[in-house]
């Protein structure tokens, strides 16, 4: 029986404050669309305090930013950054154009082709998210992408030099120091400044993560990537302590974001409750994370593990830490999650930061319908088709002209009509009639 002891907060409270986020996001989209730049420029002053001559940051500008780094930061930028290329590259090679003859005389294919400009989202305003650079900059770069547009908001009123420098390492076309909403839609939508994109990715808050939902069309979009979410699945194999801080090492991020204990040990489940609060009485962003805890923390205690797949892929949460004893069971059996982190010698902020795999990932239950951002996200799969004989044509015509008058398509059967009279000598083939059958 699954049990809870501990709930987060209510749904239809949640769900109320998502209308008020819906709201507030139209209105900055329908200012950006009819007053452009301008309305960009409010924005900005309004939600940041920020207010530059050019919110597009200069090669000079850009080169300032690395040199007031040590050299120590940015060789940690680069080690990140070679995990997530090499993965990334890894990710690529393994999608391979196709080209086949699938019946005489017909060749089928399929063409990778990257997107020609993408938007990156990095947040940075609460917390200067460097590796939100690399996980969407240089994954679009190893792509193939052509341009591709970076932007952060400013941090404590000034572009982040070490989020700047990452985004340069990472290959962006153009460095932008602007955010939220108003960013999102000026690269959605385009300004006179700003060149509109294909493509938005990155992570943000609800507000962000709601602009995505509403430009989505418009351009396409990575996933509806919100607010952080982490469960942790744990058995009597580890204790409160590891339990502890890898929900609260997720409950920082914001104080919207979920963090789940999902157990078959009840004993452990209450010790972790009462390391939680050990916790946030020394950690430093306890500020946030107490109320993220609070509001949105939950606890559940299953009889079996089977019980708490169940729950695991009906939460279809964006990050699973899973501590049990046979973590690979939950490898083979799970279905819904955006990353996998299994065993304890492993944890969502390797996952974050360094390991190589990407951060951006489903949020919302999204996880049930999609995975998260890789290489694959910047490609379309185009096909493609020939038809190299006379014989195959007039084959293929005489099938397709039976089956689209099966349809009522006397158009598309006088397509295929057309091919059977010329490359099936047959010029007297009556026009808008099916192919009778030899």
């Amino acid at each position: 029986m699954i049990r809870h002891l501990k709930r987060g907060k209510d749904i239809q409270v949640r769900a109320d404050d998502d209308a008020k986020v819906r709201a507030t996001v139209e209105g900055i989209i329908q200012a950006v669309e009819t007053r452009g730049d301008a309305a960009v420029r409010d924005y900005s002053r309004q939600f940041d305090q920020w207010d530059p001559a050019d919110f597009r940051l200069s090669a000079d500008a850009i080169e300032k930013a690395r040199k007031s780094l040590s050299a120590r930061e940015v060789e940690d930028i680069a080690f990140a950054q070679t995990q997530i290329r090499n993965f990334a590259q890894i990710q690529r090679d393994s999608m391979r154009d196709v080209e086949v003859e699938t019946y005489p005389g017909v060749v089928l294919g399929h063409r990778h082709i990257p997107v020609n400009a993408v938007g990156c989202y990095i947040p940075g305003g609460k917390y200067p998210m460097i590796a939100s650079a690399h996980m969407s900059v240089l994954t679009a770069k190893v792509a193939g992408v052509k341009r591709v547009v970076a932007t952060a908001p400013p941090y404590r009123g000034a572009p982040h030099p070490a989020i700047v420098t990452a985004m340069a390492m990472a290959g962006a076309d153009e460095i932008l120091v602007l955010g939220g909403v108003q960013a999102v839609v000026a690269m959605a939508v385009g300004t006179a400044s700003i060149a509109p994109v294909d493509m938005l990715v990155g992570p943000g808050n609800m507000y962000v993560a709601e602009a995505k939902r509403q430009l989505y069309g418009r351009v396409g979009i990575d996933l509806f990537a919100g607010p952080t979410e982490t469960l942790v699945i744990a058995d009597d194999s580890v204790d409160a302590e590891m339990c502890a801080v890898d929900l609260l090492g997720q409950a920082e991020h914001g104080p919207t974001s979920p963090a789940i204990l999902l157990t078959d040990s009840e004993p452990l489940a209450r010790a972790t409750m009462a390391e939680v609060q050990r916790q946030l009485a020394i950690l430093p962003t306890a500020a946030i994370a107490a109320v993220s805890w609070e509001q949105y923390g939950e606890v559940i205690v299953c009889d079996s593990r089977e019980e708490m797949l169940q729950k695991a892929d009906e939460l279809a949460f964006e990050h699973v830490q899973v501590l049990t004893r046979d973590a690979d069971w939950f490898l083979q059996n799970m279905s819904n999650y955006g990353g996998l982190f299994l065993g304890p010698r492993t944890n969502v902020a390797f996952g974050d930061k360094v390991i190589g795999t990407n951060h951006t990932l489903p949020t919302n239950r999204a996880a049930r319908y999609t995975g998260g951002l890789w290489v694959g996200k910047f490609l379309k799969t185009c096909t493609y088709q020939k038809v190299l004989t006379d014989a195959a044509s007039a084959t293929m015509g005489e099938y397709c002209s039976r089956l689209c008058h099966m349809e009522n398509f006397t158009g598309h059967g006088e397509q295929a009509n057309l091919r059977v009279r010329r490359y099936g000598d047959r010029a007297d083939l009556p026009w808008y009639e099916p192919v009778a059958a030899p």
